[in-house]
């Protein structure tokens, strides 16, 4: 749970660094010269790109910790849940055709 805590904090903060405020940091640092536009382009596009990628892996984390926690708690899923409604009322209907 440690690790589920700490990167969802961390998916928050890099969220929290939106492409504007990135393009508000660069653009200062173009005005100071310590950056080309060039260059600052280049960063925007690839912390932009960096962003997504953490993001598309938190989340494959997360759910593979989910789904592990829940595998190990034995909790059917929707589909296995699904499924027994669905015997259930097959069940239900022979029987009250049989009635």
């Amino acid at each position: 749970m440690d690790f589920i805590k700490k990167s969802m904090l961390a998916g928050v903060g890099l969220a929290a660094l939106t492409r504007e405020k990135l393009e508000k940091t660069v653009a200062e640092l173009i005005k100071k010269g310590e950056m080309t536009e060039k260059e600052g382009k280049e960063a925007i596009e690839e912390l932009t790109e960096k962003s997504k990628e953490f993001k598309k892996e938190l989340t494959k984390k997360v759910e593979k910790t989910v789904s592990d926690i829940i595998a190990r708690l034995d909790i059917p899923t929707r589909k296995e849940f699904a499924a027994l409604k669905s015997k259930i009322e097959k069940m239900e209907k022979s029987r009250k055709t049989k009635a």
